[in-house]
């Protein structure tokens, strides 16, 4: 599986990934508005990336790695996260109470360049045409004005507000919240 834009390519993450990975979630600044909002170590980030791929060969869908096409540079990663609405935590269980968000990070060197909005751009357009869902949003924490500009060009608009890893943030999203 791979998705090609103008000057990205999408595709599977790979254990190759980690290094560079591994240096952006230690950023303060890159990790600021993702998750809890702190770095990780080394580990947690290779775990993190296990846990990726292993979701993403079971579902067929998931993370992507982020890879410019002009020089081969890797960027970061953006795809889908499935949500459980009832506890706010990322699951691999599908069910009818589940969210399905377009997430990112980039490298803060890769930021300003448009890269977020070109990659989350084609993964919203692949999981509407492809895998037919019908409602993706975007959990962005008020204050990452950034992130809110990423989900605007979607055609996300502000529904709500939750608490994740304890810290309120705005719930975006394109189409229909589904019933109870």
């Amino acid at each position: 599986m791979q998705i090609e834009t103008e000057r990205l390519t999408l595709r599977p993450l790979a254990l190759d990934d980690l290094d560079d990975l591994a240096r952006f979630v230690s950023d303060p600044e890159t990790m600021r508005y993702i998750g809890g909002g702190g770095t990780r170590t080394p580990g947690q980030a290779r775990d993190t990336l296990g846990r990726m791929i292993e979701s993403f060969q079971a579902r067929g869908y998931g993370q992507l790695g982020l890879v410019r096409k002009k020089d081969g540079a890797f960027l970061g990663r953006c795809g889908l996260l499935i949500w459980d609405r009832a506890t706010w935590t990322i699951t691999d269980e599908l069910d009818r109470s589940v969210e399905t968000e377009v997430g990112y990070l980039l490298g803060r060197e890769h930021w300003g360049n448009g890269y977020a909005t070109e990659a989350a751009l084609a993964v919203r357009d692949w999981a509407l045409a492809e895998l037919g869902l019908e409602r993706l949003i975007a959990l962005i924490y008020p204050d990452n004005v950034r992130s809110i500009r990423v989900a605007q060009r979607l055609g996300m608009e502000p529904e709500d507000e939750i608490e994740i890893f304890g810290h309120r943030v705005t719930l975006y999203s394109l189409g229909k919240r589904p019933a109870l």
